[in-house]
């Protein structure tokens, strides 16, 4: 509990200086916070905190109760204020991305949904986060993203994909999957050139070029295809 004059105290040593707080309260209707301000720990009233983009283009991500933000006052009034931006700290570490077992490093951006809520436990290790939830990572040569089993990869070399044992790619010379069967509800269509150099293939064997045994004659059947 604080008394009145440790309040005024703590305001007036506040005004105009921006400062360290930790959230305490979420509104997400609204994107307001409040915070206890640090080292005093007095709570705050509701306060806007800071958007990534609003306008046409709206991106909303509130913080969670716990996290390390920064407060900055308007006017050098220290009633009024918003909060600028969370920040990481010692306990509250930057995630590992599982596409490249590290750190976002310089010129990249790593999305990883899942964490556990802060102040982690000391047990959480670095990058602790749910292996079910979705996470977005984008480098200098690829952009990687997945969520638990199932991840995409997307280079200059093609597109990929993994869910489980089957896996499918998509590159400068096809479509290759692997892994698993093809099932569809609709016809499979090959399209060739004026030439009719398009053939379906399987196991080895051509779909337009194989020949027939076993033809029972008046039965309109015919053997395998050899």
């Amino acid at each position: 509990m604080h008394d009145a004059r440790s309040i005024a105290a703590s305001l007036v040593n506040a005004v105009g200086q921006p400062g360290f707080a930790i959230v305490s309260a979420v509104d997400p209707v609204n994107h307001a916070v409040k915070v206890r301000t640090q080292p005093s720990d007095i709570e705050s009233g509701w306060l806007p905190y800071a958007a990534l983009q609003v306008g046409t283009l709206r991106i909303s991500c509130p913080p969670d109760v716990g996290a390390h933000v920064v407060i900055q006052h308007i006017d050098g009034d220290a009633e009024h204020g918003l909060v600028a931006c969370p920040i990481y700290d010692a306990v509250v570490m930057p995630p590992l991305s599982p596409a490249t077992g590290k750190v976002a490093q310089p010129g990249e951006l790593l999305i990883v949904a899942g964490n556990e809520e802060p102040p982690q436990s000391a047990g959480a290790g670095l990058g602790a986060a749910t292996k079910s939830a979705p996470w977005w990572h984008m480098t200098k040569t690829g952009i990687y993203s997945g969520a638990g089993q199932a991840t995409e990869t997307l280079t200059n070399d093609g597109k990929a994909w993994v869910v489980g044992g089957v896996s499918m790619a998509l590159t400068t010379t096809g479509l290759t999957v692997t892994g698993g069967s093809i099932t569809t509800d609709k016809d499979v269509t090959a399209q060739g050139t004026v030439t009719g150099d398009t053939d379906t293939v399987a196991a080895g064997i051509s779909g337009k070029g194989h020949a027939h045994s076993g033809v029972q004659p008046g039965s309109g059947t015919t053997g395998k295809p050899q």
